[in-house]
């Protein structure tokens, strides 16, 4: 690594001039839209996942720790310290399968990097702007450490990809925040790079909640601790991500530094961020969109069906297949689907369904077809329906372009309906409508305590 040096200083500095000037930065139009979206599905991520067992395991931790009242735990009416609320709003924002994810960066990015910016804008009195050029910052950020590292790498080791690039983008959001300077901004980068941690060891976890510490609660916590530490003063070495025995030296073979700051203020990685349409696993997302787009085209019921076939990418079939959490097995969502002729967040969180005899009927009659076909298939996450009815007839759908995606992305009232059946049962069909409508203006925000009116519970 030494020889990579030099180049790796031109690098971090430019990297750390960007973070330092993010707030002062006009967002284009349309990034701006895209990030008031993200923003309005993961607080709803927030207030939904409050009522789940991962958000009350982190409610109840955080309100033991007690802590001076910097910001508010979403869907609660505690008030504790930034680096609390972070981790706490975080494994709130992951609780399930809610939040948003980059594909090409092989992260879920929202579920740290909102609770990370609210969590500093609260605790600074700063603006919805400001909040919201802070939350593009740090997608940016998130996607370009995985992006450097190497995703493909990464799904192969034990490192958690959804744990380090957003570690990073939550330090660079929450340092720009706190109004760090471009000569701080590399210690910052050092305490990002010393808390780096995760390992892909989620997939066993059953319980959901070590998840949502790791994809959510981690990162965001890693990120404002790096931000406030810097901020009172802290200090760190210069060459943390580069340098000898450094970030990218102890995660990566082969690390592409340019990666760092390739398309930094021009490609902004939020408008490549998904966005779900099903509260659920992502890789079950093109496979329920095929399955309603048969279910709307031709007229048959779940007792019509004699067998269905689901072909799914090899390389991320096993993550829905036939799970223990009803959100993240394909089998019996579509069987629900099936079933209900529709697929709600209540719906796809319900553990008793899993055992309903009907339910379990259907299941035997879905089939998972892994295919490397689809797994090298472009655009990602491509899904095949293929339905063989009582009647004969056979019915296929190909998914190409998951709703959701920048390849067929959502409407606002798309996403607004989403965010409100996931609130409405916490805060209140009213209060629900109140905080969507705040985030439609954000910008006009004057102190991001404000948006605690609509969070609270």
């Amino acid at each position: 690594m030494s020889g990579a040096e030099p180049d790796g200083t031109r690098i971090t500095g430019e990297l750390c001039r960007y973070i330092a000037g993010a707030l002062g930065r006009k967002l284009p139009a349309e990034v701006a839209a895209k990030a008031r979206h993200h923003l309005i599905d993961t607080l709803a991520a927030m207030v939904s996942g409050s009522r789940l067992g991962p958000g009350q395991a982190a409610i109840k931790y955080v309100r033991a720790l007690g802590g001076t009242g910097e910001a508010l735990l979403a869907g609660t009416d505690f008030i504790t310290t930034a680096v609390n609320a972070a981790l706490a709003n975080g494994m709130l924002a992951h609780a399930d399968e809610t939040d948003d994810s980059h594909v090409g960066a092989r992260t879920h990015i929202g579920c740290s990097i909102v609770p990370a910016s609210l969590a500093m804008a609260e605790r600074g009195g700063r603006d919805g702007e400001a909040l919201l050029r802070a939350i593009v910052l740090g997608y940016d950020v998130a996607a370009r450490i995985n992006f450097a590292l190497g995703p493909d790498y990464l799904l192969k080791g034990p490192h958690n990809p959804h744990s380090l690039g957003p570690g990073f983008g939550a330090a660079a959001a929450a340092g720009a925040l706190a109004g760090i300077d471009a000569d701080r901004a590399v210690h910052l980068l050092a305490y990002a790079a010393n808390q780096s941690s995760g390992l892909r060891i989620y997939m066993r976890d059953e319980s959901h909640i070590g998840k949502a510490f790791d994809f959510g609660g981690m990162p965001a916590r890693n990120g404002v601790t790096s931000a406030t530490m810097v901020e009172a003063g802290f200090t760190g070495v210069a060459d943390a991500l580069t340098g000898q025995f450094g970030f990218f030296e102890a995660f990566s073979p082969d690390p592409d530094l340019a990666a760092l700051v390739d398309g930094l203020g021009s490609r902004f990685e939020i408008m490549r961020t998904n966005i779900k349409k099903w509260s659920v696993g992502s890789p079950a997302q093109a496979a329920l969109d095929s399955l309603e787009a048969l279910m709307a085209e031709h007229a048959f019921s779940a007792a019509d069906v004699q067998a269905l076939d689901a072909h799914m990418p090899d390389d991320r079939a096993h993550i829905v297949d036939d799970r223990k959490m009803p959100d993240i097995n394909l089998q019996h969502l579509l069987a629900v689907l099936l079933t209900d002729g529709a697929l709600s967040f209540e719906t796809s969180h319900d553990y008793a369904r899993m055992k309903d005899p009907a339910i379990l009927d259907l299941k035997r009659r879905i089939t998972m077809v892994p295919s490397n076909e689809l797994t090298r298939a472009r655009p990602e996450r491509q899904a095949i329906i293929e339905i063989t009815l009582d009647d004969g007839r056979r019915l296929t759908h190909r998914t190409r372009a998951v709703r959701g995606t920048p390849e067929n992305p959502m409407e606002s009232a798309e996403i607004e309906a989403k965010a409100r059946d996931l609130m409405a049962p916490v805060l209140g069909k009213d209060q629900a409508d109140g905080l969507i409508e705040a985030v439609r203006a954000i910008e006009k925000l004057s102190d991001a305590r404000e948006l605690r009116r609509w969070l609270a519970a």
